[in-house]
């Protein structure tokens, strides 16, 4: 049940009181309740097909490959997950039956992830239950998604080289 008051204006004007400037204290806990709020929504949206946003991510990762399969190591780095979260989630993917496991001949230290039949299904089925919600960015039209994502960016410019 939503509150009465913005919980996270009250704890700003609290910390000016008690400590200091409250900007990038605001600022800090907006995104990360933002974050917690986005992330529910997208597993709401997603329980049907019996996936989370993390395995939905995996599965989408692993369609955009030229070759149609991926190797853990390269969706850890791409992901930027460590790889015991890759292996938890390949493993659930595989369970599941969406997800095939298979060790590169060439190099047995290396192990492949691609789509099972039922994983294509169910990533289309799930990607569409996600657009149709406009993945849970509700309040901003297309500009201030925009703006939002480039100001986001440069907070986000130590996972990358322009």
């Amino acid at each position: 049940m939503p509150l009465d008051f913005d919980p996270l204006e009250r704890a700003g004007e609290l910390w000016e009181q008690h400590v200091g400037d409250a900007t990038a204290m605001r600022l800090a806990t907006s995104i990360m309740r933002v974050q917690q709020i986005l992330s529910h929504r997208l597993d709401v949206a997603l329980r049907p097909f019996g996936i989370t946003f993390a395995r939905f991510e995996v599965l989408r990762l692993i369609s955009f490959s030229r070759t149609g399969q991926l190797s853990l190591s390269t969706i850890g780095e791409r992901l930027m997950v460590h790889p015991t979260s890759v292996t938890n989630a390949i493993d659930r993917l595989v369970s599941q039956g969406l997800v095939a496991r298979e060790i590169d001949p060439t190099d047995r230290r290396r192990t492949f992830a691609s789509l099972t039949e039922e994983g294509r299904r169910v990533l289309d089925d799930a990607t569409a239950a996600l657009m149709d919600i406009d993945f849970a960015i509700a309040g901003l039209d297309a500009e201030q998604q925009d703006e939002a994502y480039t100001l986001l960016r440069l907070l986000r410019r130590t996972d990358f080289e322009d």
